[in-house]
């Protein structure tokens, strides 16, 4: 369930983990509003860690991008899945081995920081492949090379699985595509090999990122369910999802348990405000008129100035007030009726009363 904060969450957690695609910017520009909310976070104390699942660029890079857009970054703030799977690799080959590189600059630098010898095709003997995000101009002939390594019997790894990327166009194949495209062609091997995943939400990158901030009461902040939420959920830490890049509202609603974030906000200004937690509504007796939020089939949730329950098929929303308050309280019906799986019932009536729909 979504939970309360009296204090702004800049004040709350010492560090936030922030992801970058679709929270800080999509494609080469800043999200609005996310300039200014990072640099207030960072005026109250707040330490920001730059998280990306993105491996093509190095840190230096992503930093540099970062203070184009106006967000002053050092290369030591960001932590990429490009340096989580290098160290994953390197605790399990030999000093120097031979890893075939199928991403970008940014893969390549990391693994070799741990002193793997990069080489470029199956022929060239990789004892290991690991598959990285390698942007638009990743060529097919690398992800042929991948999978003959991968036939011969190389160990295989991927910094990330995400299927798809946000972009300043729009949503673009991610990592995850390329890997699947591996997967195909290796399927006829008699046990069809699968990739070791550093990435998001895999537990390697939540310990890069702890390793590399000392972060000791961190927040995740993302986009995306599957990945920041989930990961978050893995490392046993609080998260908050802006409502900016991948996931929309409605896709919230159905969330399952592991995909239920602690707190939500339209933006990156949420993390300088407390946050309203839903409140349970006592059911109704038969006869009583009060509304969505007190009925005689079931107790809802209120928050702010509205009240919703999980109908037969529908969530119902009732009030008035701040849309995200609104969209806190469905949350609390739609997951509470769902129990452990994902809400089924009709949202789009009470999302459009929203604005969110």
């Amino acid at each position: 369930m979504l939970r309360s904060s009296q204090l702004p969450l800049a004040e709350a957690y010492d560090t936030a983990l922030l992801d970058l695609d679709g929270v800080v910017y999509a494609g080469g520009q800043a999200v609005e509003h996310a300039v200014g909310a990072l640099a207030a976070a960072r005026s109250a104390g707040m330490r920001l860690a730059y998280v990306t699942n993105n491996a093509a660029r190095t840190p230096e890079v992503v930093a540099a991008h970062l203070t184009r857009l106006g967000v002053a970054a050092e290369p030591s703030e960001v932590v990429t899945s490009a340096q989580a799977v290098a160290r994953l690799i390197a605790e399990e080959v030999a000093p120097g081995a031979r890893v075939l590189c199928v991403g970008g600059e940014g893969l390549r630098v990391a693994l070799a920081e741990r002193g793997l010898t990069v080489v470029e095709g199956a022929d060239d003997e990789p004892v290991a492949v690991v598959q990285g995000y390698g942007g638009p101009e990743l060529a097919w002939a690398r992800l042929a090379e991948a999978a003959l390594a991968v036939g011969r019997g190389a160990a295989w790894y991927a910094s990330n699985t995400d299927l798809t990327i946000p972009t300043g166009r729009g949503i673009a194949p991610g990592n995850g595509a390329a890997v699947e495209v591996v997967r195909i062609a290796t399927r006829w091997m008699r046990e069809a090999p699968e990739p070791r995943v550093a990435g998001k939400p895999r537990p390697p990158m939540h310990r890069e990122t702890i390793l590399r901030t000392g972060a000791r009461r961190p927040l995740v902040v993302g986009d995306r369910l599957d990945t920041d939420i989930e990961g978050a959920h893995a490392g046993g830490v609080d998260s908050l999802l802006v409502l900016t890049g991948v996931c929309d509202a409605a896709q919230l609603l159905r969330a399952r348990p592991e995909h239920r974030p602690t707190f939500v906000a339209a933006d990156l200004r949420g993390v300088l405000v407390p946050h309203p937690g839903p409140r349970p509504q006592p059911a109704a007796e038969p006869g009583d008129e009060r509304g969505p939020g007190a009925t005689a089939d079931g107790g809802g949730f209120s928050c702010g100035g509205w009240t919703a329950r999980a109908g037969h098929r529908e969530l119902l929303l009732d009030g008035a007030g701040d849309p995200i308050d609104g969209l806190r309280a469905l949350c609390a019906a739609a997951w509470s009726a769902a129990g452990d799986g994902g809400c089924e019932a009709e949202a789009d009536r009470a999302l459009a009363r929203l604005g969110l729909a």
